[in-house]
């Protein structure tokens, strides 16, 4: 009898991950990718530093999800130190940096990669490059060699989409798989981890680039977080403006006002910041301003966005200053983005990652309908997610046999 056959198609995390997971059976496992080479984004990410996972409490760690109570389960199964046991077999030594973030001690996702591929390869997965699947009916898909430029459909017992979302396009992940679904099935994406949009006026031109040191920011009172934010041609941009994405698509989906707060003073109180802000005959008004601890790139924005009339008012500025208002149009594009929320919804799939509608089909990856911030909570669930979905495989095919 020969061996069940298992289309993975995409090879980023997700698909790789769940190519490990089934190459430990008998099955013949192929892995379908439509560009030249395999986990493209996963290597763009890892050239400033690859941050695979956080070492936080795993309490703290899952709360970082939309999802939190879908993806607990299969989070705290490969949790941070599950995946630095897993680099570790590959040759790949981690460390925790001063944030909690963990990184290959090279950095770089370029070795890591490799040192997964030769060992999947060596566990006899059939690697299919400039292979596009043009359609999908139950268990056949429709596939389209692009070096040769051959069409043809072959059949498989068990399908696992490792499809991406629809962030970096030119990397593989084009969302050319959601017609393979009902609309039904999809929460529409939305562009995560990605800057926010508003039109500055002239005088903000010399500060792009420039970065807000050391501010609170919150949508809502109870997230506020603490960090950097960097002012930019087109806005603001930075892990902190991540982290409030959430929110900020909250309030876009609730018709209110994209606004962000912002203390650009955190250190300081109210009254103590209204005392150092005393208007002074002997010094000017910007001097006043860097006394109280307003460098150039704050003060341009407080000069940006509080009313003139305000300047020489000590107490309202102080307060203005704790709480500035930003206001903006909307988030960049979403091919921008570094992720994408939305996608594949939890109520269409089985505790097992099946899909309802179609039991061939396992879905997992960035094209589930999760979102979290950067900071390794990104890939650490397309790792878990993508091992999920294969032992969902797994336990479908051998309960058919």
């Amino acid at each position: 009898m020969p061996n069940k056959s298992i289309a993975i198609i995409g090879a980023g995390p997700a698909g790789l991950m769940a190519a490990e997971v089934l190459s430990q059976f008998n099955y013949d496992v192929h892995v379908f990718e439509q560009k030249p080479s395999a986990a493209r984004k996963f290597l763009m990410a890892g050239k400033t530093g690859l941050n695979i996972s956080h070492a936080e409490p795993i309490q703290e760690f899952v709360q970082r999800y939309d999802q939190v109570e879908w993806l607990t389960p299969w989070i705290k199964k490969w949790d941070a130190g599950w995946i630095q046991n897993w680099m570790q077999d590959l040759g790949i030594t981690s460390y925790v940096g001063s944030s909690g973030r963990i990184f290959p001690v090279e950095m770089k996702a370029a070795p890591l990669l490799r040192a997964w591929l030769k060992r999947l390869v060596e566990q006899q997965v059939q690697f299919h490059y400039r292979h596009q699947i043009l359609d999908l009916n139950h268990q056949t898909l429709k596939i389209k060699n692009l070096a040769q430029n051959l069409e043809y459909e072959q059949d498989f017992d068990a399908i696992i989409l490792a499809c991406g979302a629809v962030s970096w396009s030119k990397l593989g992940s084009d969302g050319a798989w959601q017609h393979w679904l009902s609309q039904s099935e999809l929460e529409p994406f939305q562009a995560s981890n990605a800057g926010v949009e508003r039109v500055w006026s002239s005088f903000m031109q010399p500060l792009f680039g420039e970065p807000l040191k050391r501010v609170d920011a919150w949508v809502y009172p109870q997230h506020k977080t603490a960090g950097d934010i960097v002012i930019s041609h087109y806005g603001l941009e930075s892990g902190l403006i991540y982290k409030q994405g959430r929110a900020l698509r909250e309030r876009i989906k609730n018709q209110q006002p994209m606004q962000l707060y912002l203390d650009l003073l955190p250190d300081q109180s109210i009254e103590q910041l209204a005392k150092k802000l005393q208007p002074s005959k002997k010094q000017s008004l910007s001097n006043v301003w860097r006394k109280a601890g307003l460098d150039q790139v704050k003060a341009g924005l407080v000069r940006e966005l509080v009313d003139k009339s305000v300047w020489n008012q000590p107490d309202s500025l102080a307060k203005q200053i704790k709480n500035l208002i930003v206001d903006f149009d909307g988030f960049r594009p979403i091919d921008e983005a570094i992720s994408c929320a939305g996608g594949v919804k939890q109520d269409v799939l089985t505790e097992r990652l099946q899909l309802k509608s179609n039991p061939y089909i396992f879905c997992c990856g960035e094209m589930l309908d999760w979102d979290a911030p950067t900071g390794g909570y990104l890939l650490t669930a397309c790792f878990a997610t993508g091992r999920a979905a294969a032992e969902g495989v797994h336990q479908y095919l051998a309960h058919k046999i």
